[in-house]
């Protein structure tokens, strides 16, 4: 693997580059280095956004010049920082499947030579890496899907995706945080808001957390709504621990 490369990418920010390719093995290393880097408590970062392949750092230029803070950022990226991640939470999302919350269910099942009900199995039968947080406010990236259940985008996208449904495009599958266009293949909905204004954490999910779907019926997904809309409802939330 290729050594990181540290570039300018505004007046007020940089970014480091780990590689160029979507991988857990990259993706473990931005999260190592992040939390390397958070511990060190530099005076003038302001931010760090971690994405597929690089992290980008927000810093404050009255406080921190570029060229020490490059050579911080050089000294950390020298030392023993892989491995140290430790263990990630993974967070419980309920999703009812198919109906009117996942008109495309039977699409993707046809597409697979799959039944609804195997769409369902494979979906909910696996873990999802968070890899990075972008487009809207708290829409998350997730690697991890299984390959049986790739399905092309619409090719023509819906003007209107009501939040909390449950899409797959190509070899992805993701949730939408709020109403929004979108063209993914819509194959259920969460009652549980990734994104809510009024919450302390606005944004549900981070990244290098994991999601696990589960399977929920029609009086499941009313009485978790209801509880989400008067935000007591919580999510089942483990610790896996990182190889």
């Amino acid at each position: 693997m290729n050594q990181p490369i540290i570039k300018i990418s505004s007046d007020t920010s940089l970014a480091i580059e780990f590689g160029s390719e979507i991988s857990y093995e990259i993706n473990s290393k931005i999260r190592a280095f992040d939390k390397a880097l958070a511990a060190e408590q530099i005076e003038g970062i302001v931010e760090t956004v971690p994405t597929y392949c690089s992290l980008t750092i927000h810093y404050e230029p009255e406080l921190i010049r570029y060229k020490e803070l490059r050579e911080k950022l050089e000294t950390l990226l020298a030392g023993s920082y892989e491995g140290q991640s430790g263990p990630a939470a993974v967070i419980e999302i309920p999703v009812l499947y198919g109906g009117e919350f996942g008109p495309d269910l039977e699409h993707v099942a046809e597409h697979n030579s799959l039944t609804p009900k195997q769409v369902i199995e494979l979906h909910s039968g696996g873990e999802y890496l968070v890899y990075m947080l972008g487009f809207t406010p708290g829409f998350s990236y997730l690697g991890g899907m299984d390959e049986r259940l790739a399905t092309p985008r619409l090719k023509t996208p819906r003007v209107l995706i009501p939040g909390g449904s449950v899409g797959i495009a190509g070899a992805q599958t993701g949730i939408y945080p709020m109403d929004s266009p979108g063209g993914w293949q819509l194959i259920g909905r969460t009652p549980v808001k990734l994104y809510d204004p009024r919450r302390e954490q606005p944004i549900l999910l981070d990244a290098g957390e994991y999601i696990k779907f589960r399977a929920i019926d029609q009086a499941e997904y009313d009485r978790i709504l209801a509880q989400a809309e008067a935000g007591t409802y919580q999510c089942k939330v483990t610790l896996r621990e990182e190889k």
